[in-house]
């Protein structure tokens, strides 16, 4: 029998989806990814980017203080006992994807802790199939898979992710390690303008480290960040390492001049924020849903998240290129769900 929907991904806009489809009694079916090294390198393990992250700031409803005993209430003891202890900060970004988790769970929703090998959406029911070789039929299907920012590749960077490395700026800028702190931005495009210009509120000098002597970004964005007084550039320059240490995490970068390789710079910094792209997670679709000129995920309908396919949706940073935040997530995933909610009625498959 085939699954009224089927919510592919566990991020903020696959857990809101789920949220929303329980609730209307759709008996949704989340297939949240698979723990395994290919996902841990990928950085696309279950429970999205905000499991990657530390001290969530932003998300409503989540102020500083002690939640200690709302987890312990609210996680189930099996998933709890592996949590990190709570250190009073707010809310950490794998406490909140717990949470919404649990939240799902509660209204039924149903967890297949496995990820989307192949799809085939030119008939209907739908056809999916897992890693683990399960064949599911699907009348409708919310693609939540989100998108994993680009890095260097260094080993560097890897060591040091959330203790200083990081790819988003208006997720971590404004945590207290970054302020009034060297930071440094790897790029030259519009993302890197935009990255370095936020963290001038809070740091100070801003470098940002591009390999050319010129900028990609557009004449406005650059013209803006070179004109900030907190920035500084460092052009003709590539990363040769990130440099810290285990206890105090990011403490500055080796710089190597692309026009001179036997020179290098070492600069003090606490924070390196990469700013070269992110790439959503579609390799699974084949091409068989329309995507736009960055790869993303086309929303063809306006304000609404169907994409090409008549019953398929999309939420969250899989289809967003452009705001990329856990709010905005989890806003879209409520979207696609009552998306496939009314399409199911309409179809009469309710």
């Amino acid at each position: 029998m085939a699954e009224k929907v089927v919510i592919i991904g566990s991020g903020p806009a696959g857990w809101a989806a789920a949220i929303y489809t329980s609730r209307a009694s759709l008996d949704p079916l989340v297939i949240e990814g698979a723990f395994n090294e290919e996902n841990r390198q990928k950085g696309t393990l279950p429970l999205g980017q905000l499991a990657l992250t530390t001290e969530v700031e932003n998300y409503p409803g989540f102020p500083s203080g002690d939640m200690t005993a709302y987890l312990d209430g609210s996680i189930d003891k099996p998933r709890r006992q592996y949590m990190a202890p709570h250190e009073k900060q707010g809310v950490s970004g794998p406490e909140l994807m717990e949470l919404m988790r649990q939240q799902a769970a509660n209204f039924g929703t149903r967890i297949k802790t496995d990820d989307v090998s192949a799809v085939d959406l030119s008939s209907h029911p739908f056809q999916l199939k897992t890693l683990g070789g399960e064949e599911i039929e699907a009348l409708s299907v919310i693609i939540a898979t989100g998108a994993r920012a680009n890095y260097l590749g260094l080993e560097s960077e890897d060591r040091f992710k959330n203790m200083g490395v990081s790819a988003c700026a208006v997720c971590d800028g404004a945590l207290p390690r970054f302020r009034d702190k060297p930071l440094v931005v790897i790029g030259g495009g519009d993302s890197a303008m935009e990255e370095a210009t936020y963290l001038a509120k809070f740091g100070s000098p801003v470098y940002i480290v591009h390999r050319r002597s010129e900028f990609r970004a557009s004449k406005i964005m650059a013209q803006r960040a070179l004109a900030n007084e907190k920035i500084q550039v460092k052009w003709n320059s590539s990363i040769d390492e990130v440099l810290g240490t285990d206890e105090a995490g990011v403490t500055g970068v080796r710089l190597r001049s692309t026009t001179d390789t036997e020179q290098t710079e070492e600069l003090e910094c606490s924070g390196y924020f990469a700013a070269i792209g992110h790439t959503p997670n579609t390799d699974f679709l084949a091409g068989q849903v329309e995507v736009n000129e960055k790869g993303y995920v086309r929303w063809t309908v306006a304000a609404r998240t169907n994409t090409s396919v008549d019953g398929v949706f999309a939420a969250g940073d899989v289809a967003d290129d452009n705001y990329r935040q856990a709010i905005t997530a989890a806003g879209t995933g409520c979207m696609a769900a009552l998306d496939a909610e009314r399409w199911l009625a309409a179809k009469g498959f309710e």
